[in-house]
């Protein structure tokens, strides 16, 4: 099977002629034009393609070191780091200032930051997760952090001179931030001590930049129990005068994929720390944070289906067998057919939800359609890259089995996805205990109506996905563990079903895209209503539940 578009290309006109990303912008004082679009994503793939396509198999070779106390990243990490800065790709959706203060952001909207994201994952997964989580940290700075604090910290991480981090998880605290320990006490001068142990810390050290700033949930001495007691710090690795602060690199963690990125144990020894936002209301703050973290976790199962695609259809067309390329085999044609329609159902998807996010801070929409899409990107389009991954090896055969080809990392890269930054399971209760019923289904119905309008071959899965919401809001009401057994199974469904809306959407547009939209709508389309069988059949699980 031959491609006929390249991601750039679909993220191109994704962004200009299917969530039309220059309509949104029309109406602010920062208009954003196709041939804008244009340039940003070809200028992105370009990077991706010379600083991190050719080292990627490298950097997972070498991956992260630590050595006598020191984490040391993949040499070409360096120079593709260095390229993202002189670049100014760290800034491109971050504000130009804050409260007055000028910071250096350029202001573009999110969905082409996520469009940038997907080309720069694809290159290397590990090493975009540097930049991922100091958007995030810049995201909740701009927020909740105070003026004084914005100006010392914004211009440095919006340029890529510093790196941020996300600090949450500790070894008794995974998903159940009620149970975090770590202490925070005040120093007597209005800073404090923050002592205590925080786990699978994404780039928490490392030998790219002088100075991190990590971002720290933890308690102050009088704080209530539970999630009402933990509050948000910031402490930087060196301080204004110089010095190591307090904290350190306890180790790296082995992991199944992304060597490369080293995921750290960080320990805090009484590390000098400010208050960021107000005490006690740090979980509000740092979900600033993990809500961009979770689109763009959606958007990381998107580049590493894309990569996986890439990589197998260079090589179903050079493997020559029973006479020919195994690219005109049947079947090898079905497994490249439905990794380049769900790579490109995801892709998109991730585009709608970005849009959604920038129609409501540049143009006043409401929030509930980024709500409602932002556990959907995250949840389907991780999932899917997994499958699209396994795929990929498939293609290749035993040859994808081993190293070599590229395909194997793929999988393992891939397969965090659907765990960190919320497990996938998590999202799922999201959905159908927070925002389905936040407004009784409303924002869902409207979607399920914009399907059914946008192509008769829609309407029926778009009926099953209403009674599907229907069931769970009158069932979910009265048996939140009825609502919890089938919310996999509803998420996957809606996934499955807003996929195929965006394909028809893309078909609409380019006469290009109609043929892998029929293959998704004949081939693909029809899993939804099997997982959609299962909702209804939440009493099998319960059944098998323990008892309390």
């Amino acid at each position: 099977m031959t491609q006929a578009t390249t991601p750039a290309e679909d993220l191109i006109l994704g962004l200009t002629r299917i969530v039309d990303l220059p309509g949104i912008t029309a109406a602010t004082g920062l208009p954003i034009s196709p041939d804008d679009i244009t340039a940003i994503i070809r200028e992105a793939e370009r990077y991706a393609r010379e600083l991190l396509w050719p080292n990627a198999q490298a950097a997972d070779r070498h991956g992260a070191v630590y050595e006598n106390g020191v984490v040391r990243v993949p040499p070409s990490y360096h120079e593709a780091y260095k390229g993202w800065v002189e670049g100014g790709w760290q800034g491109l959706a971050a504000p130009a200032e804050v409260n007055g203060i000028p910071v250096g952001g350029q202001e573009l909207p999110q969905a082409l930051w996520m469009a940038v994201s997907e080309l720069v994952t694809s290159g290397d997964m590990a090493f975009s997760l540097c930049p991922l989580l100091t958007g995030g940290a810049i995201e909740a700075l701009a927020r909740f952090a105070s003026p004084a604090q914005q100006e010392a910290w914004l211009p440095r991480l919006v340029s890529g001179e510093w790196t941020g981090t996300m600090c949450l998880t500790e070894p008794q605290a995974g998903s159940d931030l009620s149970q975090v320990r770590t202490k925070a006490e005040p120093d007597g001068t209005g800073g404090y001590r923050i002592t205590g142990q925080k786990i699978y810390i994404t780039f928490g050290d490392h030998d790219l930049t002088p100075n991190t700033l990590h971002l720290i949930l933890a308690r102050l001495p009088d704080a209530p129990p539970g999630t009402r007691g933990i509050s948000l710090f910031a402490a930087p690795k060196v301080l204004p005068d110089g010095t190591a602060n307090a904290l350190r690199c306890g180790g790296i963690e082995k992991k199944l994929g992304i060597h490369a990125a080293p995921t750290c144990v960080m320990l805090f020894e009484g590390a000098e720390a400010q208050l960021v936002g107000e005490p006690n209301r740090g979980l509000a703050a740092m979900f600033a944070m993990m809500n961009a973290a979770r689109l763009g976790v959606g958007v990381e199962g998107v580049a590493q289906g894309a990569r996986a695609l890439a990589l197998a259809e260079a090589y179903a067309a050079d493997r020559i067998q029973g006479g020919g390329p195994i690219s005109r085999h049947p079947d090898v044609a079905r497994m490249l057919a439905e990794m380049r329609a769900i790579t490109l159902a995801g892709r998109l998807l991730a585009l709608e939800a970005g849009a959604a996010l920038d129609r409501a801070r540049l143009a006043g929409a409401s929030e509930a359609r980024v709500a409602l899409l932002t556990p959907i990107v995250k949840s389907w389009c991780t999932d899917r890259g997994v499958d699209v991954a396994s795929l990929g090896i498939q293609v290749h055969g035993g040859m994808g089995f081993v190293e070599d080809t590229g395909a194997a990392q793929v999988l393992r890269d891939a397969r965090i996805a659907p765990i960190y930054e919320g497990t996938n399971g998590i999202q799922a209760i999201d959905l159908v205990t927070r925002k389905l019923f936040r407004d009784g289904g409303a924002e869902m119905a409207a979607v399920i109506a914009e399907i059914r309008a946008t192509d008769p071959r829609l309407a029926a899965a778009a009926e099953a996905l209403e009674r599907a919401t229907a069931w769970m809001l009158d069932r979910g009401q009265r048996d939140a563990a009825a609502a919890q057994a089938s919310a996999a199974a509803y998420l996957d469904a809606a996934g499955w079903t807003m996929g195929g809306w965006m394909l028809a959407r893309a078909a609409r547009a380019d006469e290009r895209y109609a043929p892998i939209c029929a293959f998704y709508l004949a081939r693909l389309l029809p899993r939804a209503a099997a997982r959609l069988a299962e909702v209804e059949a939440a009493d099998a699980l319960l059944a098998l539940l323990p008892a309390a």
